[in-house]
């Protein structure tokens, strides 16, 4: 009886929701349109939008052309845009720190002075102390698209590898940097992708990972296959690095190679896709020619290397254990594994292994607890945190006495703190001035039942003394995939939606990790549709219980979340009041077509497969678009260099829902140019492309500004 008074409730509301006025009745531009059909197993499945894969293609330039001009000439008749970007230009200028780590008796760090496009790269030998800028890539490029991926310093600290990424592409060039003088050195790498960095112990090289040279016009569309492990030493060219390990037999193998800090092994991290399960290979370096030796090759659970004390390695594992625990192997005796620290109630988030114990790092109800313990495992107390908020940081090596870790909520940006190993103490070291009064708000978690009674926890941020008329401006996040865990976190952007007067809520959905692989593959292939039941259940929540309501409900994803509020907005479009599905995989049929998307094959299972295109087929966002069918107003995100999630996804997506719209709500697409998936974008085009998605949001959902 309740669900079917919320079912009601919400199309009452739909109906009064007039915040569209008819005299802005869209003409969408004719996309470029074939017959194009393929089969699955029997099914026929038309696919009339393909030509706008072709990204270079005339017709699809010009289609691209007209839609940003029909987006931006609406958003320009909005009034409050300006005052939304000028309230969010203010609240984002303050200085940000991120957590310093130590090599070399010199401290290095990241810090931005509050509307910088990128992060600058410091090093000094105290801290805060005076320090000297060493990498800033604002001096790269005039509109600040080329950005810091990747950092790693030798061990003395007097020089750091630094991988550049130009326009958010995954792709990266890497370059070596004489700490001393500020100089790069002649070393160059290219081409490489999902790889970080390790010196050898010496600084004479360091190993990395990359892909073969891709054809220039398949740069942001080919598939990315056949990783491999190379070893680079300090002052040769590319072509003279050494191949360290590659697999010709498994096409879809990722290689991270990982120096251990006695230096004496190189530790492999063998992943398949975006799985979580993986394998681990190591290499003793210490011995010429030494063969690779597959330590753990099963992939039957995942294995994240902490250290090692000569040869016991430890390692955290989800094996026989779903919410994680601390193992030890000795490399001699490798089939006997050891449990160190066992499992919890709550999920082991994270460890790092300094000043001689294990720092653990735990999710309980998708928020920060950490706890200490001795190598041999026995609890030696926890580190006190502020409230429900989010911890990251901790590195350090065996025998350091400090190590710094960070604070969020959604409510109090990163507070950076030291953290004195021998008294157990912190103490704050950086804490930012920002123009918001983190007092006059509040964060509640609260539980609700999804579809199939599964209890499932949302966080809640407003102003304090918020009335429960139904009417608030809601904004409902969710992600709910990937073994990711959401946790709290501050934002610029969400303060603003704050002070706007908005409530923020984020839905833990199935699919990520906060409670433990079993979360995970609860959410994943054949079962993803718990994830879009758990989101719609979010919804149904708030409304039932007087937080807003329909007219006033708006949900918001990107990527994986994305399709989220793709799917979502198919299955229930009754029930949201706006949506805002951003770089999105939307054609759930063809998305391991293209970069990296076959990785995600572990996640969403394939069309390959015809089981799992069967489910597939029954949520993919391109695919249950109905024509003639009234959706909310939509407001699509992609970029033009997204080599992650292909922008085509959202192209087609787009014309689909322009197509079928019967209604007046405007479906309407953002394209943002020299930008990708969203790592690296400049600051300056994340406050542009969030205040016209609260700007459109302020129309669709009818809401008045208190500033």
């Amino acid at each position: 009886m309740k669900r079917t008074f919320l079912f009601l409730a919400a199309a009452v509301f739909l109906a009064s929701n007039l915040t569209w006025a008819a005299d802005d009745k869209l003409v969408y531009p004719q996309p470029p349109k074939s017959a194009q059909s393929d089969d699955y197993f029997g099914t026929k499945v038309a696919d009339p939008y393909r030509d706008l894969e072709n990204l270079d293609s005339e017709p699809t330039k010009k289609w691209v052309e007209a839609e940003n001009k029909l987006t931006f000439d609406y958003l320009e008749k909005i009034p409050e845009r300006k005052q939304i970007k000028e309230k969010l230009t203010a609240l984002w200028n303050y200085e940000k720190f991120t957590i310093p780590f130590r090599e070399g008796g010199r401290y290095f760090f990241s810090k931005n002075t509050g509307l910088q496009n990128q992060n600058v790269f410091f090093t000094g030998s105290t801290l805060p102390g005076d320090s000297k800028v060493l990498i800033d890539p604002n001096t790269l490029s005039a509109d600040g698209t080329v950005a810091l991926q990747g950092i790693s310093v030798t061990d003395d600290g007097k020089l750091v590898a630094y991988g550049l990424a130009v326009a958010g592409s995954d792709w990266e060039e890497w370059k070596v940097r004489d700490v001393e003088t500020g100089k790069d050195l002649s070393d160059d790498i290219q081409w490489v992708k999902f790889s970080s960095a390790s010196w050898k112990k010496d600084g004479s090289g360091f190993f990395y990972s990359r892909y073969d040279t891709p054809a220039s016009a398949e740069q942001l569309k080919q598939a990315n296959y056949f990783h491999k492990l190379y070893y680079h030493k300090l002052g040769t060219g590319q072509s003279e690095d050494q191949l360290v390990y590659e697999r010709k037999d498994h096409k879809d193998w990722n290689f991270n190679g990982d120096v251990t800090e006695d230096g004496r092994f190189l530790i492999i991290n063998v992943s398949q896709g975006t799985d979580p399960k993986n394998r681990i290979f190591y290499k003793d370096l210490q011995k010429t020619d030494a063969p690779v030796i597959e330590l753990l090759n099963k992939q039957d659970a995942a294995y994240n290397f902490l250290g090692c004390d000569g040869t016991t390695f430890w390692f955290k594992t989800d094996l026989s254990a779903p919410k994680g625990r601390i193992v030890a192997i000795d490399i001699t005796r490798p089939n006997e594994i050891t449990t160190v620290v066992p499992e919890a109630p709550d999920t082991l988030e994270d460890v790092e292994v300094v000043g001689d114990r294990f720092i653990a790092s735990y999710l309980k109800d998708a928020y920060s607890a950490v706890r200490l313990f001795g190598l041999a495992g026995k609890p030696e107390g926890e580190i006190k945190l502020p409230g429900l908020g989010t911890v990251k940081g901790f590195k350090g090596k065996r025998k350091d006495t400090e190590t710094y870790y960070s604070y969020v909520s959604f409510i109090e940006p990163t507070t950076i703190y030291r953290y004195d190993l021998k008294r157990g103490q912190s103490t704050v070291l950086f804490r930012p001035k920002v123009d918001f009064k983190s007092d006059d708000f509040t964060t509640e978690q609260v539980f609700y039942p999804s579809k199939d009674g599964t209890k499932v926890p949302m966080f809640l941020t407003y102003r304090k003394g918020l009335d429960k008329n139904g009417v608030n401006p809601t904004l409902l996040y969710g992600y709910g995939g990937f073994n990711v865990s959401i946790t709290p976190s501050f934002s610029p952007s969400v303060a603003t939606w704050l002070q706007m007067g908005g409530v923020y809520a984020v839905a833990i959905l199935r699919g990520g990790g906060e409670y433990g692989e079993q979360w995970h593959l609860a959410g994943t292939k054949l079962q993803k549709q718990n994830v879009f039941d758990d989101f719609i259940a979010a919804g149904e929540w708030l409304i039932a219980n007087k937080f807003t309501s329909t007219p006033k409900l708006a949900i918001s994803g990107r990527s994986n979340g994305g399709l989220l509020v793709g799917a979502v907005e198919n299955q229930r479009p009754d029930l949201w009041g706006a949506t805002l599905p951003g770089v999105g995989v939307m054609d759930m049929l063809r998305f391991q077509k293209f970069t990296i998307g076959w990785a995600w094959k572990s996640d969403y299972g394939s069309s390959e497969n015809k089981d799992e295109f069967e489910a597939i087929y029954k949520y993919s966002p391109l695919h249950n678009v109905k024509p003639g069918t009234k959706y909310p107003p939509t407001f699509i995100v992609t970029a033009d260099h997204d080599d992650r999630v292909f922008p085509g996804h959202s192209f087609k997506y787009t014309a689909a829902m322009q197509a079928a719209q019967a209604g007046s709500a405007p479906i309407l697409v953002r394209i943002e140019t020299r930008a990708g998936h969203g790592a690296g974008k400049p600051t300056s085009k994340i406050i542009e492309e969030t205040t016209d998605q609260w700007s459109f949001l302020v129309k669709s959902l009818g809401m008045k500004l208190p500033f």
